[in-house]
């Protein structure tokens, strides 16, 4: 059972590292290709950015995934614990912040109708 779960653990760090990877080839793709096109380059850089971000979000929730369940079903020591609740809630203020960066506001302030200014 040990061994079934390390495998998924690898598996949802892989899945994570290759959104990442994968991602931001796609997306710098997309902008080179749209620039050579005529794109604004300004409004293709905003769009790079936020779309960037996007996928460093998504390969963050795999990455932290595969931590809780490494740390909850393989090794689940008190120090494990430890490092585990750091690396959430580093991952948790940089997903945060990178979703300031998205949208540009408060993510509890997406429905309403305030400025996009924090």
């Amino acid at each position: 059972m040990e061994h079934f779960v390390e495998m998924i653990v690898i598996a949802l760090e892989a899945s994570g590292i290759a959104v990442i990877v994968l991602g931001t080839l796609v997306l710098v793709w997309r902008y080179a290709t749209g620039i050579l096109r005529g794109a604004p380059a300004s409004e293709a850089y905003h769009v790079l950015r936020r779309n960037l971000g996007r996928v460093i979000l998504l390969g963050l929730e795999f990455l932290v995934a595969a931590d809780i369940i490494n740390t909850v079903s393989v090794r689940p020591s008190f120090q494990d614990l430890g490092v585990l609740g750091l690396l959430v809630v580093i991952r948790t203020f940089l997903s945060f912040a990178l979703e300031i960066e998205i949208n540009g506001r408060l993510p509890w302030k997406m429905g309403s109708d305030a400025s996009p200014g924090l």
